[in-house]
């Protein structure tokens, strides 16, 4: 690498200067028939000596006196608070230094304006899937009310029904407000954890039993396979994995072909129990699996929405395992059925 230091650079000018002027003296020396070796040794140090302190000063004044000021600024600017500013030698190679200053604050100042991107395409997005899911329960609401205030409430045979119709619409409202609130609180950390030890089989048998009704209005049938004769005892937040646990057996009724099965396993892994939650449904395209567990995101949007679905549910139990600074996977095939599956550590 050249030596780009002022010194360096006033050596290599001086030296090309030195040479120049030395040949010019000669040739002047043999043209005119003088030519005198004392003379040009004299020239040669005299002229090497006089450039390089004249360019050694040019560089250092008028160079590197200005570079050093960029280099200070946008140091300074990358710097974050506490940090200490980094000491300015003239002696160093300060051109690489600076080139190699730049190129990593263009990296950074890009980098930062994608994550700013992201963000802000995220922000459009969340809020025009917020405007969206309430957007449809308040038109609803708003019809069933008008056709009453023109009559209908006289009607006995659509007051009622359209009375409940609304209620509904308000309550999935309602649904969708407490889920992003429960999300928001996740995310910043406001809902702390309730651990304590909890036998997972019992846990497991209280959910089965919870949507055994709905299990069967579906036409699915809930199985513990291999369930342990023993107990498993975990350190968990009973109510965050309790909703965890609905939260993914009702989708796998709801998503599962009818007839199919719903089929929940427990895994010994050392230090941890791996939990399944399996269907053999209608599966999940490869392309949808990488957002799967993004707010609002759908597969089916007519249908998820026609089934009275937030779009928040997988969100909401990504961010309960994550609390318990466990992870939670997807698996899934066409036609073949989808497997959650997610761990939770012994007690």
């Amino acid at each position: 690498m050249k030596d780009l230091t002022p010194n360096g650079i006033a050596l290599r000018i001086s030296f090309l200067v030195t040479v120049a002027v030395t040949i010019i003296v000669s040739v002047v020396d043999y043209l005119t028939g003088e030519f005198n070796w004392i003379l040009l040794y004299t020239v040669f140090p005299m002229a090497f000596l006089a450039s390089y302190i004249g360019f050694r000063i040019a560089v250092e004044r008028f160079i590197y006196k200005k570079i050093k000021v960029i280099y200070k600024t946008i140091h300074n600017l990358k710097l974050s608070s506490g940090e200490k500013a980094k000491e300015f030698n003239l002696n160093t190679n300060v051109l690489t230094e600076v080139k190699e200053e730049v190129e990593n604050w263009d990296k950074l100042n890009k980098e930062e304006i994608e994550r700013l991107k992201g963000l802000e395409n995220y922000r459009r997005e969340f809020v025009g899937n917020v405007s969206h899911e309430l957007k449809t329960p308040i038109f609803n609401i708003q019809g069933y009310l008008l056709t009453l205030l023109e009559g209908g409430l006289e009607d006995p045979k659509i007051n009622v029904s359209y009375l409940q119709k609304a209620n509904k619409s308000v309550e999935r409202m309602i649904a969708l407000i407490e889920n992003l609130d429960e999300i928001t609180k996740l995310e910043s950390g406001m809902i702390e954890m309730d651990i304590e030890k909890i036998d997972l089989v019992e846990l497991i048998k209280e959910v089965i039993t919870l949507l055994e009704l709905k299990a069967k209005k579906n036409n699915t049938t809930i199985i513990f396979v291999d369930q342990p004769n023993k107990p498993l005892w975990v350190k968990i937040d009973k109510g965050g994995i309790t909703q965890v646990l609905v939260n993914l057996v009702v989708n796998s009724i709801k998503y599962g072909k009818e007839g199919g099965e719903t089929l929940i396993k427990v895994f010994d892994m050392d230090d941890n129990l791996l939990v399944e939650v399996a269907d053999n449904g209608q599966g999940i395209a490869e392309e949808h699996l990488p957002r799967l567990f993004e707010r609002f995101y759908r597969i089916d949007k007519g249908r998820a929405r026609e089934s009275g679905g937030t779009g928040l549910g997988l969100s909401i139990v990504k961010h309960i395992i994550e609390a318990h600074n466990q992870t939670i996977n997807v698996r899934s095939a066409i036609d073949v059925g989808s497997t959650f599956s997610f761990t939770l550590k012994k007690a």
